[in-house]
Order: C-alpha cells, then sequence, then structure tokens
C-alpha cells in the first residue's frame, strides 16, 4: 500500500512532466507596436505581414488578432464592399472569443473588447444594421465605463469613453429613445476633457494610441464643438504628416471640403502618397470630384464617375449621383444631367442626410437656378467673394421661386458670416428664416443654427441658445437629424 503523502509526490512528478497549455496573454511588444503604426497610416498589408510573423513567433499574443481588426474597420469603412463585410463582421464575434482567454485582471481584457465592439458598430452602421449597431455601442460604452473603474490608469480607455459621451450628449431627439432605452448618459464637456487629457498625456500608450486619438480629437472638435478653425490650426501647429500618413491625409482632406477649403483639399490630395503600399480606395476620387466641383473645373466628372464605377458601397452614391447631375447640368450637357438624374433612384442608399436630399431631388421636375447654384459650390469649395460677385445687385425680387427666394436669402446671408460680415449675415438668415421656416426645404432652419454660432462665437450664450432652439423647433425639413445633432451639441456648449 502506498503511503498517502507519497501518492500525493507522485502525482506532482506526473503533473510536472504533462505539457501545460501556455497562458494567453496581451503583449504589445515591439513587433505589435510596428504593425499598429503601419495599420493606422493606412499601409495595411505591411500591418499583416508584422502581424503574421508575431503570430507564428508568439502564438499565445492576443494583440495580432486585435489588430486584424483594425485592418477590418478601415477596409470596411472606407471601401463598404458588401463581399468584404460578410466575411470580416463574423471575424469581430471570433475575436471577441479569443480576448476571453485572455488573463482578466489585465486593462486590455476589457479595453481590446471595447474597441472590437465600437469598431463592430461603426461597421455595421455602414451597412443599415442601426439596431445590432446600437447594442454594439452600449457594450463598449459600458466596458469603457468598467475598464475606467477596474484601470483608471491606463489612460487609453479615456479616448474612447470620452469620444462616447461626447456622441450619446449630441444624438437627435429622434434617435433619444435609443440611448434612454440602453441607459447611456454623455456630456459634452466631460467627454472632451477625457479625450483633450489623453492627448496631453505623456505615458507610452498617449505616445503609441496618439495618432488615433488625433483623427479622434479632430473630427469631435470639428463637429461636436464646432470649432472649425482650432482644428485647423491643430493640424498645422502638430505639423501632422498628410503625405506619407492615408489617415491624417484623409482626415486634412476631408475636413477642409467640410471647411469650405476646396483648394487646400485639392493641394493635400495630389500632395499625397498614393503607393501600392496604402489601402486603395475610391474615396480618394470622391473627394477629388468634390473639390474640383466646388470650384467649377470642367473635369470634376472625371474623378465622381471613377468613384460610381468603383465603389461597391452604398453611402454617399446618390450624393456623388446628385453633383454629377449637377456637374452636367453647368456644362448644359441637358441629356447626360437627366440620365444621372434617373440614376440617383436605382443605387445607394438613404442612411446619410446628403443621400436623403439627393433621393428628393431626383423626384423634381424643375432644375435649380443656374446662378445660385454656382454660387452655392463655389460658397461651399469658399471661394467666396467669387460667389458673392455673382449674386451683386440681385434681390430677392429677382427670383420668382419662393424656393429660389429663400435660397437667395440664405446664400447671401451664409456668404456673408464666412465673410465676418455678422451683421449682414444675420439680417440675411432672419429673411431666410421668414421665407422658409414652415417649408421642407433646410434653409431655414440651417440659418438659425448658423445665428445661433454667431452669437456663441460673440459670447452671448443664452441668444445663442435660443437661436439653436429655434433650429430645434422646425419640422420636417431636409437634413433634420443632422442639424438637430448640431443645435443641441451648441446648447450643450453654452450651458456647460
Amino acid at each position: 500500500m502506498i503511503h498517502r503523502s507519497c501518492s500525493y509526490f507522485l502525482l506532482f512528478l506526473l503533473v510536472a512532466v504533462l505539457p501545460v497549455a501556455a497562458q494567453k496573454n496581451f503583449d504589445f511588444n515591439t513587433t505589435c507596436r510596428q504593425a499598429y503604426k503601419e495599420i493606422i497610416q493606412l499601409r495595411l498589408a505591411n500591418g499583416q505581414r508584422l502581424l503574421d510573423a508575431e503570430k507564428a513567433q508568439h502564438p499565445d499574443n492576443l494583440i495580432p488578432q486585435f489588430l486584424e481588426n483594425y485592418i477590418d474597420f478601415f477596409t470596411i469603412f472606407f471601401n463598404e464592399d458588401p463581399a468584404e463585410y460578410k466575411v470580416r463582421i463574423t471575424k469581430v464575434a471570433e475575436r471577441l472569443e479569443a480576448m476571453d482567454e485572455g488573463p482578466k485582471n489585465s486593462p486590455f481584457f476589457l479595453f481590446t473588447k471595447m474597441v472590437l465592439h465600437f469598431q463592430g458598430a461603426a461597421m455595421r452602421v455602414k451597412f443599415g444594421e442601426r439596431w445590432d449597431a446600437g447594442w454594439e455601442f452600449r457594450r463598449s460604452f459600458l466596458q469603457a465605463k468598467e475598464n475606467l473603474k477596474s484601470h483608471p490608469g491606463f489612460s487609453p480607455t479615456q479616448l474612447y469613453y470620452g469620444s462616447m459621451q461626447m456622441v450619446i450628449a449630441t444624438i437627435p431627439d429622434g434617435y433619444k429613445w435609443l440611448s434612454n432605452l440602453m441607459g447611456m448618459k454623455g456630456s459634452m464637456k466631460g467627454g472632451m476633457e477625457k479625450v483633450n487629457q489623453f492627448l496631453n498625456g505623456k505615458d507610452e500608450w498617449c505616445q503609441l494610441f496618439r495618432e488615433e486619438a488625433i483623427f479622434f480629437y479632430c473630427y469631435l472638435q470639428f463637429y461636436m464643438n464646432n470649432d472649425k478653425k482650432e482644428v485647423a490650426a491643430f493640424i498645422a501647429r502638430q505639423q501632422l504628416d498628410v503625405v506619407n500618413n492615408n489617415l491624417f491625409a484623409y482626415l486634412a482632406a476631408n475636413l477642409s471640403l467640410n471647411s469650405q477649403q476646396a483648394e487646400k483639399a485639392l493641394q493635400l490630395l495630389k500632395a499625397r502618397n498614393s503607393g501600392p503600399e496604402y489601402l486603395a480606395s475610391p474615396v480618394w476620387d470622391m473627394e477629388m470630384g468634390f473639390a474640383k466641383l466646388y470650384h467649377l473645373e470642367p473635369d470634376a466628372n472625371v474623378y465622381f464617375e471613377n468613384f460610381i464605377r468603383n465603389f461597391k458601397g452604398k453611402f454617399y452614391v446618390k450624393e456623388v449621383l446628385l453633383k454629377l447631375s449637377y456637374h452636367y447640368y453647368l456644362q448644359k450637357d441637358q441629356a447626360k444631367a437627366d440620365w444621372y438624374r434617373k440614376e440617383i433612384a436605382k443605387r445607394g442608399n438613404t442612411e446619410t442626410d446628403a443621400d436623403k436630399l439627393a433621393q428628393k431631388e431626383s423626384k423634381s421636375t424643375r432644375w435649380p437656378n443656374r446662378l445660385l447654384l454656382q454660387a452655392r459650390l463655389l460658397n461651399d469649395g469658399g471661394y467666396h467673394r467669387d460667389a458673392l460677385r455673382l449674386l451683386h445687385g440681385k434681390t430677392v425680387g429677382d427670383f420668382t421661386l419662393p424656393e429660389d427666394r429663400l435660397e437667395f436669402s440664405y446664400r447671401v446671408g451664409r456668404i456673408y458670416d464666412d465673410l465676418g460680415a455678422d451683421t449682414q449675415a444675420i439680417a440675411y438668415y432672419k429673411e431666410a428664416i421668414a421665407l422658409g421656416e414652415n417649408r421642407k426645404e433646410y434653409f431655414a432652419a440651417r440659418a438659425a443654427l448658423h445665428i445661433g454660432y454667431i452669437w456663441e462665437n460673440r459670447g452671448d450664450k443664452q441668444t445663442a441658445i435660443t437661436w439653436f432652439e429655434k433650429c430645434i423647433s422646425m419640422k420636417d425639413h431636409d437634413f433634420k437629424n443632422s442639424l438637430d445633432q448640431r443645435a443641441k451639441a451648441g446648447i450643450g456648449r453654452c450651458k456647460e
């Protein structure tokens, strides 16, 4: 009979010699950091090669799987290929399961899952899966909140949690039920403080994720805080590499187009490194098409048509087709203008306000006033004095149709606003509101929004709030959700 202590000893020896499965881990080592840098600059194939090497050398490291989701996210975000999406979205769930095998006491345990859910939500939105996207977003938000409590010193959580707080704080009233149902509360001020805290941080994670943080910061500051000048100054101050970092090139060009700096966007798009190592995307043609159209250049159609031919997604398609119809209309090629207008109803979707407006215009039996359309495009591109010269000497009385009178009042107000002539701008904006607050066009609501911006910039926050509320009060007009979101963000800024 073997003594009990002897049996324990034999058991110990048996266990000691049996092969033991290695513990999965989160090791953001040098190879993973190099891969992340490649991916965040949209050199995705380079990043994948590094990750493959890391997986072969350290198969128990979970960070490569985490970073592969960035590759999938950028591929889907920019290209929206349904076939790619079908394959890549299923991998999000597989990676979430893999992260569960990591050590639960690591700050990366919740952080990686938080980012995977966040990116999964963004991908689902691109394919109209709003309900599933909402729940993914909620999981990400709750995991960020929990990780902040468990690991308050782990700075990357601040970046995502702060960004999500700002988004939640500005959810339009039409979607407010969603945030209430999901139990999420946001804060403009608190969210921005967390983003800024991360951006100004000095620890290793703040340095590693800095380029991603800059991307978040610029879009939040631009759209949520309406501080376009600060974003432009920030990009210049930080001396961002907008040539070899394609994510920064996209950021700078896209925000330039949306802040009426088409000339700047054109320079950025021409200068960016378009080598074969970067993610190829038709989005670059779309951006170039806008930059050209906003200067009324005759070759804008070349870039838009390249985009339509090569883009497999549905976002932006109707808007680009509308712009193509405008291009040919202004070139006085009515046959092509009519053809592209008819195509709007057949392609794309109406997930964005711009695509909704394009769909609506495709059903119209009339074309825009040529003079007003030229002024609008030039104004959108930042060629304000050229636009003003076109409208010089005109009054509301020169236009027969009520929608043209309304657009004229708004457009002159907007041009004066963009030139810094606040008093004249407010007068024309008020005229636009009087003409259009009960109409379907967005001009009156946007006029109220911009009057709010003017008073906010003057420091009269109470008057600004009044005009932001006026914007929100207008019902059933184009761009309702996006204009309400901006007005709500304005109210949030003025109250905090």
